[in-house]
């Protein structure tokens, strides 16, 4: 009998350990470590449960509507996590009260809550009891910190990244398209100082990286207006990149190679912390969610307004593919997992999910596969 019973209360012990570690590795791998390769499962499910309880009610829902509603989902999300981590100590502190002596979980939780929350509580009956429900005390204070602190870093980067996004809308309207830039540029003359664009979205690009996978629940959050995204933008200014490199008659514009890269490569990061896979060294000539006719039409349109286009459409074709293949699939998975709403060349290669309860990670990591294989239609 007694041996039972110190073999539950140990195991009661280690339960109360995990559950506070857990807690603890949640918030400092969301917020602290700046490195969004480590993932963490309460940080996870969290988003996981949220995009379900948002999404349910919503499934015959206008596309506008869904927008309004899915432009709480990261914010609400954030703000549950401090509620998950005291939780968590909550319970992890009521099992160590209760293995050291406190033998009713009633009394344990009471005991916990009271420490948890600096109201005193008596723990005479545990010992080390004042050390632990001490060390209790000061994780909650932490755990609550750590979120209060982090929100001005969050939307100092939110603020950043919107700010180019908000910009692009003049250049490309919205949705943002690369046959509307490059025309907008024609039209006014502008293709002498199109390079000042690369420049600025190359900079955007090492921005959004550091941010993004520095603080990954950023990935998430929606632009302020419902018909733009950081991820149509990107993939406009990608688009348009590659347009202009590939199949435009004019003199070779390093800068433009340049954003392309940085560009890709930012994506790819982002990219990791979901399993979203791609090819980090793909053929030039690997498959691309965009067909041949769909480049003809736009480049038949830009010579129709009399924009100069490379006389050979075969080579500027190739060219075009070696540089969308590099983010291409990374693209069509984070347009999956951020719910984009419509952009060209981007959200419109996205497939039907089977079902609802399919999770954005699952969706995201499938789309891009498709799309590495070449099974997605244009």
């Amino acid at each position: 009998m007694y041996i039972l019973s110190d073999v539950v209360s140990g195991f009661a012990f280690l339960l109360g350990i995990i559950l506070i570690l857990s807690a603890l590795s949640s918030a400092v791998r969301t917020f602290i470590v700046p490195r969004g390769s480590a993932p963490d499962v309460l940080t996870r499910g969290a988003f996981v449960v949220m995009r379900y309880l948002i999404e349910l009610p919503l499934r015959h829902a206008s596309r506008l509507r869904r927008e309004h509603a899915l432009a709480y989902y990261a914010p609400v999300t954030l703000l549950t996590l401090p509620i998950i981590w005291l939780a968590c100590v909550l319970v992890g502190y009521a099992a160590l009260y209760w293995s050291l002596g406190i033998h009713s979980w009633g009394t344990a939780l009471t005991t916990s809550r009271l420490s948890l929350l600096y109201l005193g509580s008596n723990v005479s009956a545990v010992p080390g009891g004042t050390v632990i429900a001490f060390s209790e005390t000061v994780l909650s204070l932490l755990l609550g910190a750590i979120l209060v602190s982090y929100l001005p870093t969050i939307y100092s980067a939110f603020s950043q990244r919107e700010r180019a996004v908000t910009g692009l809308e003049t250049l490309a309207g919205t949705p943002p398209t690369p046959l509307k830039m490059i025309k907008r540029y024609h039209l006014i003359k502008g293709f002498g100082h199109i390079s000042d664009v690369w420049t600025t979205w190359q900079e955007w690009f090492e921005m959004v990286e550091e941010s993004h996978t520095a603080l990954v629940p950023l990935v998430l959050y929606r632009s302020p207006q419902p018909k733009r995204s950081w991820v149509t933008a990107a993939g406009a200014v990608l688009d348009t990149a590659s347009l202009v490199v590939s199949a435009l008659d004019r003199p070779r514009d390093p800068r433009a190679e340049l954003c392309i890269r940085a560009g890709y490569l930012c994506l790819q990061r982002v990219a990791v912390p979901f399993g979203i896979p791609f090819n980090e060294d793909p053929s030039p000539a690997g498959p691309i969610s965009v067909s041949r006719e769909e480049f003809d039409a736009v480049c038949d349109e830009l010579a129709a307004l009399g924009v100069p286009l490379k006389p050979d459409r075969d080579q500027a074709w190739r060219d075009f593919v070696g540089w969308r293949v590099n983010y291409d699939a990374v693209l069509i998975g984070l347009a999956v997992l951020t719910m984009a709403p419509p952009g060209v060349w981007s959200t419109d290669r996205v497939p039907k999910r089977r079902t609802l309860f399919m999770t954005a990670r699952r969706s995201a990591r499938q789309a891009a596969a498709a799309a590495i294989d070449g099974r997605l239609s244009a």
